[in-house]
């Protein structure tokens, strides 16, 4: 009685080109070590999935109860691993849809699965959970308001109701199916959607009329039915009753799983954290009704023009120079640091009046994008162009000069050299160098950019999937 409303867009995990700071990632990577080997690796790889209310691109920033969460959780995570001459452990953002991030997880692409997952009886065949953050949760129907109450599950036989297979909804009508068939009933039409339609887009679905029934955790859905007040929650007849939402770990990781369960103990609902994340994304509303003021919203708008139009002319992928920017300034025009570096990409004037350069007015908003980002094209060429490394790197290495100076990065990579490092690799290479010769702060910067980066180009391919998807539900065209 399973019907799929259409084909998914395929499994292939969209992930990381190539490299990521303290180690390489890429789509081929499958590692699957314990804590002290991911400590020692320098990152801890989380596995989110992009929804509107747990890991989104707001303007420039990525925020989320699922970021939020996990932000709070390095700080934990480094604090707990007393490891004070060593760098600290880094949580990377890998995006990836719903219905494939537990397959991602047990095969080693990511370490943890932050996405409000059920634990449920199949998923522990799978991975393991750590302690739950919210208990008690209950499953229940979500219709148009139109729809008269639910009295009892019995009501849904014959019906149509919309669920991800992927998803703790899926198993729960298939076992309300049973029940049904033993009572000689006729089963739920359990119409299956496409894994990046998230339970929000579901009920904005049903709001407007194009989907009958869904199933929803109650706590999301009495969020959302705010936003969307022609919706119906039937909680007099709830599919599941005393859910529980936890971390997934993939198995064999006692030791992650400990550092899991210590913070979720300390920060899950209940605790102050746990209830200010709850309330920030799952009470509060205001956020969502208007992620940023409309005049904010047009003035980022505007920046991610200029930045697409100089990091083209210069030869740089936009996403980059956009991560450069938030790092430098918050992607803020207004911004001036006390040494005298103005605006978005916090050029000195001097800097910007540099042969090399030569853009005038970098108090206004274009010229200070156009200027930085013919500086960094600048550095690349005089200083890196002709080093044997790849593209990537030489991009990285001018970053590093954004930040701390040419000569000095030209001096840091003679020394990695004479260390038996790689003068021609920035990560665990030459950025170790600088660590110990002139501190964190270029290292942090150089892995934030890319760490930046990564969150936004991952996001904004979640992001396109999720668009797509909704298109071909809601007009799905002809023969299907």
């Amino acid at each position: 009685m399973i019907d799929t409303l259409f084909r998914p867009f395929g499994t292939l995990l969209l992930l990381i080109a190539s490299g990521i700071a303290h180690g390489a990632i890429d789509s081929e990577e499958r590692w699957t070590g314990d804590l002290d080997a991911l400590a020692d690796r320098g990152h801890i790889r989380a596995l989110v999935v992009y929804s509107k209310t747990y890991y989104f691109l707001d303007g420039p920033r990525v925020r989320g109860l699922s970021h939020d969460a996990l932000e709070l959780f390095e700080k934990h995570l480094n604090k707990k691993l007393k490891r004070p001459k060593a760098r600290p452990v880094d949580i990377v953002y890998i995006p990836v849809p719903r219905g494939e991030i537990l397959q991602a997880l047990e095969q080693g692409v990511g370490d943890i699965a932050v996405a409000n997952l059920t634990i449920t009886d199949e998923r522990r065949k799978k991975v393991d959970f750590g302690e739950p953050w919210l208990k008690k949760v209950r499953e229940v129907l979500v219709t148009h308001k139109d729809r008269p109450a639910l009295q009892n599950l019995d009501e849904l036989a014959g019906k149509e109701v919309y669920v991800r297979a992927s998803s703790s909804y899926h198993e729960s009508l298939l076992a309300l199916n049973k029940r049904l068939i033993g009572k000689q009933l006729s089963p739920v039409k359990i119409k299956v959607v496409d894994e990046h339609l998230e339970d929000a887009d579901l009920m904005e679905m049903v709001a407007v009329g194009l989907l009958p029934a869904v199933v929803v955790d109650d706590h999301k859905a009495t969020f959302w039915a705010d936003i969307f007040p022609d919706l119906r929650l039937h909680e007099a007849a709830p599919l599941r009753e005393k859910g529980q939402v936890a971390w997934a770990i993939r198995k064999n990781s006692p030791k992650l799983k400990a550092m899991v369960d210590s913070f979720a103990e300390q920060n899950r609902q209940g605790s102050l954290t746990g209830n200010m994340l709850l309330k920030r994304y799952l009470k509060a509303n205001l956020w969502v009704r208007n992620n940023l003021a409309q005049k904010e919203r047009e003035r980022f708008k505007d920046t991610v023009a200029l930045f697409k139009k100089y990091a083209g002319e210069y030869g740089f992928d936009w996403l980059m120079v956009a991560a450069q920017a938030y790092q430098e300034s918050g992607i803020d025009q207004t911004q001036r640091s006390p040494a005298g570096a103005i605006g978005v990409m916090q050029l000195l004037p001097s800097t910007a009046a540099d042969p090399n350069v030569g853009i005038p007015h970098i108090d206004r908003l274009e010229p200070n994008i156009h200027a930085g980002v013919k500086y960094l094209r600048f550095l690349l060429d005089r200083y890196f162009s002709d080093a044997p490394m790849t593209e990537q790197d030489k991009h990285f290495f001018a970053i590093a000069s954004y930040n701390a100076g040419p000569a000095r990065i030209r001096a840091l990579r003679t020394k990695a050299e004479a260390q038996g490092l790689d003068p021609n690799r920035w990560f665990n290479n030459v950025e170790t160098v600088a660590a110990r010769q002139i501190g964190r702060e270029t290292v942090q910067y150089v892995a934030n950019i890319y760490k930046y980066y990564l969150a936004y180009k991952l996001t904004l391919e979640r992001m396109d999937e999720r668009s797509q998807a909704r298109k071909l539900l809601s007009d799905p065209g002809p023969g299907i």
